[in-house]
C-alpha cells in the first residue's frame, strides 16, 4: 500500500521560518536549541489535528514573543489565520514592569484570553503548554523544588496556580490524549 502524498508545503515553510527566527538561541537553562520546543508543540498538535495552518501556528507560536518577528511579518508570510493564532498565543509584556514584576498579571491575562479563545487557538496553546509541562515534569523529577529557582517567579505555588488555570481554560480539549497527559503531569508535579 503506497503512502498518501500529503501537502506539507505550508508547514515546511513555517518550520524553516521558525528555525531561522530562533537560530542560535537556547531553551532557557536546557542546553539545547530553542527550536526543539516549537517542534515538540507541532508534534503534540499533530495528535489532535492534521490542519496544516494549526501545525504551522504551533511551529511559529513563540516567534512574536521571543524573537524580533512581528505579527505583520507573519501575516505577510503566512496569512491572517496563522498570524492571529500566533498573536493569541503570545505573552504581552507590561511596559514599565520587569518580567518578574508583571508575571502574575501577564499569566492571568493569558489564562483569561485562553478561556475565551477559539477552539483552534486552544489546540495550538495546548501544544505549547504540554511541551512546557513535560519539561517541568522531567526537570522536577531530577531537581525537585530547586527547579523553581530557574524561573523569574520562584514560588512553586504560583506555577501551580498558573498551570491549573491553563488546564481549566483548555478543558474543552479534555477528550484528547494531549489534554489528559497535560492534566496528569500537572497533578504529578503539583501533587
Amino acid at each position: 500500500m503506497a503512502n498518501q502524498k500529503l501537502d506539507t508545503g505550508l508547514l515546511d515553510r513555517a518550520i524553516l521560518f521558525a528555525v531561522r527566527a530562533h537560530s542560535g538561541t537556547e531553551r532557557r537553562g536546557k542546553g539545547f536549541p530553542y527550536i526543539v520546543h516549537p517542534m515538540e508543540a507541532v508534534a503534540i498538535v499533530a495528535t489532535i489535528t492534521s490542519d496544516q495552518e494549526l501545525l504551522a501556528a504551533a511551529a511559529l507560536h513563540d516567534t512574536i514573543e521571543d524573537t524580533d518577528v512581528t505579527v505583520d511579518t507573519l501575516r505577510a508570510e503566512f496569512g491572517d489565520r496563522i498570524a492571529g493564532l500566533v498573536a493569541e498565543e503570545s505573552d504581552v509584556l507590561i511596559e514599565g514592569q520587569s518580567e518578574q514584576e508583571s508575571w502574575h498579571e501577564r499569566k492571568q491575562t493569558a489564562i483569561d484570553r485562553l478561556c475565551g479563545a477559539s477552539h483552534d487557538a486552544k489546540i495550538v496553546a495546548l501544544g505549547d503548554k504540554l511541551s512546557n509541562m513535560r519539561a517541568i515534569a522531567r526537570d522536577y523529577a531530577m531537581q525537585g523544588d530547586a527547579l523553581w529557582n530557574l524561573f523569574h517567579v520562584k514560588e512553586r505555588s504560583e506555577h501551580e496556580w498558573h498551570y491549573r488555570g491553563l488546564a481549566r481554560a483548555l478543558k474543552e480539549l479534555e477528550d484528547t490524549f494531549a489534554y489528559r497527559e497535560f492534566s496528569e503531569l500537572i497533578n504529578q508535579v503539583f501533587a
